[in-house]
């Protein structure tokens, strides 16, 4: 990795990244999910959720070797969390959400391999530039 790639906050931007993925397996698992009363279906959220967090840790992780692993990982998480939700009793088990949750991964994958990858790398040593 070279200096200009690497991340002088990287611990905030990993905390952060796990904060995601704890909202999402909460959110996923919790009988009252927040309602953000946006009238959108809940196809977007999955796809929007799970681009979140793929796209954060495309901006951490560089290398295509680790965005594939966490690919993935956000697909099976997906595959998993429904499968939960369908033991639970009070969720739905959706095939659909499944698609619709790695679309976002796809997606935030593929626009990983444009200069939108760089994004949190400018951010950090922006803010490394004004602490100093």
């Amino acid at each position: 990795m070279t200096q200009a790639n690497r991340l002088h906050f990287k611990p905030l931007w990993l905390v952060i990244g796990f904060g995601m993925i704890a909202f999402v397996i909460y959110e996923s698992l919790t009988p009252s999910p927040v309602n953000f009363g946006m009238g959108l279906s809940d196809k977007v959220y999955h796809t929007t959720g799970y681009f979140g967090m793929m796209a954060w840790f495309c901006q951490i992780y560089n290398r295509t070797k680790a965005r594939l692993g966490w690919g993935l990982y956000f697909i099976a998480m997906g595959i998993g969390l429904e499968f939960l939700q369908g033991m639970s009793g009070v969720r739905n088990y959706e095939v659909n959400d499944m698609f619709a949750n790695s679309a976002g991964v796809v997606l935030a994958f593929l626009i990983s391999l444009t200069r939108f990858s760089h994004l949190l790398n400018h951010v950090d040593h922006f803010i490394a530039r004004k602490a100093a």
